[in-house]
């Protein structure tokens, strides 16, 4: 699963979320605050969603849906359908309402699965973490059934609680060797200035192609009107193309520099997740972060 939304050393720094998380864990069977168990149930449980949607009821209920839907257009073609109109439509209505209901039905088996179980649990114990001020790094879109890059709450958001003052000072962490050890929590590794870079150029870009083709277009478009008219002043349109030739390759260059770019910030990811790992409380990631995040995975 790589990065989590928040790691068992955060939750466990304060006291009050440490025994809310492990209250809602005692209902569903699950220590929260051990990231290796909140990584096991995380992926089992995309994994079983993924399996939920690709259900045969999902399959058949969109071909039916469609078989009800497109069956009306076959009878300008066929003569026998035409003589049986009445039928056709019927059977066409009978589809389309059976393709609905399955997949109204295999929606509705998908949300039970994500709304219910330890899933549910851990929902809760982070948005108790973050009315305790407890930033959350990244919540991938699927556990609250948003689809990747998707906006909205999603069928199944983290619960949103009254904020709740910070501690005043988080407690030690003791090991059983020794009441009085204190865990100082890992640094956060500092973001390059490549990964500050990419935040802010991640979303440019993506008009060289465009803008090419329409110079392209346009050089064409005068030489063939000058060629017609005979005109030769509109033989100058042809300059547009190297200028089309020089913004494509400004396009290439700049696709080769986001992508370097974009590999760097998937390393400082990586890093962040090492980090949180070892213990480290990591802030909230950028929308840029994120999105690279979801796509990775």
């Amino acid at each position: 699963m790589g990065l989590l939304p928040v790691s068992g050393a955060a939750l466990r720094a304060d006291a009050r979320v440490r025994e809310a998380a492990r209250g809602i864990g005692a209902r569903y069977g699950v220590d929260y605050t051990d990231d290796a168990a909140v990584t096991a149930l995380l992926t089992e449980r995309r994994g079983s969603l993924e399996r939920e949607q690709r259900r045969p009821a999902a399959y058949l209920g969109l071909l039916t849906l469609m078989a009800g839907m497109f069956l009306p257009f076959g009878i300008p073609l066929s003569p026998a359908m035409d003589a049986h109109l009445f039928a056709v439509m019927g059977t066409a209505g009978g589809l389309t309402v059976v393709g609905v209901a399955l997949l109204v039905h295999a929606r509705a088996q998908w949300k039970q699965a994500l709304r219910t179980g330890p899933l549910a649990g851990y929902r809760e114990v982070l948005g108790v973490a973050r009315a305790h001020g407890i930033p959350l790094a990244h919540i991938p879109p699927w556990l609250e059934g948003r689809t990747n890059g998707g906006g909205g709450k999603g069928a199944a958001p983290i619960p949103t609680y009254p904020p709740v003052e910070p501690a005043p000072e988080a407690p030690a962490e003791t090991t059983p060797s020794s009441s009085a050890t204190v865990h100082a929590p890992a640094p956060v590794p500092p973001k390059p200035w490549a990964v500050s870079h990419y935040e802010h150029t991640a979303d440019a870009g993506g008009w060289h192609d465009e803008t090419g083709w329409l110079l392209i277009l346009a050089g064409a478009g005068g030489a063939t009107w000058a060629a017609t008219v005979g005109t030769a002043a509109g033989y100058s349109a042809l300059l547009l193309v190297p200028l089309a030739i020089w913004v494509w390759l400004a396009g290439r260059r700049q696709g080769r520099e986001k992508e370097e770019l974009r590999e760097k910030a998937l390393k400082y990811v990586k890093e962040l997740e090492a980090a949180q790992a070892a213990g480290a409380r990591l802030p909230e990631l950028s929308p840029q972060l994120r999105a690279l995040l979801d796509g990775h995975h």
